[in-house]
């Protein structure tokens, strides 16, 4: 879309319309806002009538307006003020001939807390300053004492209740990029981990296997017998080197369950749900990756559709069997046998395990996943299945 549209008009990538690209809303839902613009034109029920010169100067004046409240959308942080700044002046220098631009001043002082990092105090010091300019202007005016009074009002309350969803918009922020970042400095981990791993693994058996391949091409001619077993030697060398190496992939693609409970408290804590946890128990590879996707599956549902306010996990062993529990007190009413918990139930099953869901409507939720340790063999795991819906969230009306 962007590419049709003049380099004016395409949004910053610090822009509101950006940053709701970024978390799938749809980039344009703060313009809802200009529904309230609708005052602009009921106006002239309290203020002098409808009048030709008020169609003419709406008809000029409006385009404006709502252009930059536009550019309030599209622009970086840096320049918001600007486009808003230019809403209030609009406002205040139609006062004395168009009662309708009082609502171009509140949108203009409502809009100066757009997309802005700045602290409340700040943004309500910029407020009491703008009306005090118009309180001014509109007693020089003439206009009522109503009207003088209430736009200051009804400016600051909207404007501070805009600035409260916008520090808690930035804390949600700042609580996704400590997500992302504890993500990725895992992930840098694992693969330092790999690497380390990988060297230890195969340096000395790949040099072990040099040095007895060179051997048997020195006694080649000398000594043929002697020259066939250091061959030998050295295949049974790349035959074992190769087994180690398949055991530890298989070990590098287990999801570590400590890291996904680690990420599943700051995903919580970010939706506002306060996370009870302890540090998993020892198991096997195959079952703490089998746990750590159902886990992932089952926070990021709680927090897209639980309405919860605490949630607990506990991963225990329970003689023959590994224990992964997740309980919440949210809205509840969660179906056994909904289609949502079709994926998740294919993974238990899968591993050879059960899954139980108590769920009674506004009392929250508990699942309940066992896997027995014996149960099945590595080897005998559907892998295709275990990786099934890895990052795929339940529906919208179901969680688990």
């Amino acid at each position: 879309m962007s590419r049709t549209l003049p380099a004016w008009l395409r949004p910053a990538p610090d822009s509101v319309v950006a940053d709701n690209i970024k978390i799938g809303r749809w980039p344009w839902l703060d313009a809802i806002h200009l529904l309230w613009t609708v005052w602009v034109f009921i106006t002239p029920l309290f203020a002098g009538g409808y009048t030709w010169r008020w169609a003419g100067i709406t008809l000029a004046s409006y385009p404006v307006f709502v252009l930059l409240y536009v550019m309030t959308l599209l622009s970086s942080r840096r320049h918001v003020a600007i486009f808003a700044i230019g809403m209030v002046v609009l406002g205040i220098s139609l006062l004395g001939v168009y009662p309708s631009a009082i609502s171009y001043f509140v949108f203009g002082c409502v809009g100066l807390r757009i997309n802005r990092c700045i602290s409340t105090t700040r943004y309500l010091v910029e407020l009491l300053a703008l009306n005090a300019v118009f309180v001014a202007q509109t007693s020089w005016i003439g206009y009522p004492w109503q009207a003088i009074a209430w736009v200051p009002v009804l400016s600051i309350i909207i404007g501070l209740i805009v600035s409260g969803e916008r520090s808690g918009q930035e804390k949600d922020a700042a609580l996704r990029l400590s997500h992302e970042e504890v993500r990725r400095l895992a992930a840098t981990a694992e693969r330092e981990r790999i690497g380390r791993d990988l060297h230890d693994l195969l340096g000395h058996t790949l040099s072990l296997i040099t040095l007895k391949l060179e051997l048997s091409r020195k006694l080649f001619d000398r000594d043929a017998e002697r020259s066939r077993i250091e061959l030998a030697e050295a295949e049974q060398i790349a035959r074992d080197a190769l087994a180690q190496v398949r055991s530890a992939v298989t070990g590098f693609r287990a999801a570590d369950l400590a890291a996904e409970l680690a990420s599943a408290h700051l995903l919580l804590e970010s939706s506002r749900v306060h996370l009870r946890y302890s540090p998993p128990p020892a198991m096997p590879a195959w079952i703490e990756s089998g746990l750590a996707m159902i886990l992932r599956e089952a926070v990021t549902n709680i927090a897209r559709h639980a309405q919860a306010n605490e949630a607990m996990i506990a991963v225990r062993s329970e003689g023959n069997a590994v224990v992964l529990e997740v309980v919440d007190d949210g809205r509840g009413g969660v179906s056994a046998n909904g289609n949502g918990l079709a994926g998740m139930r294919e993974r238990v099953e899968a591993m050879g395990g059960t899954l139980a869901i108590d769920s009674p409507r506004s009392h929250g939720t508990r699942l309940e996943v066992r896997i027995p340790v014996n149960g099945v063999t590595t080897a005998s795991i559907d892998h295709a299945a275990l990786a099934m819906r890895h990052d795929n969230p339940l529906p919208d009306g179901a969680r688990a």
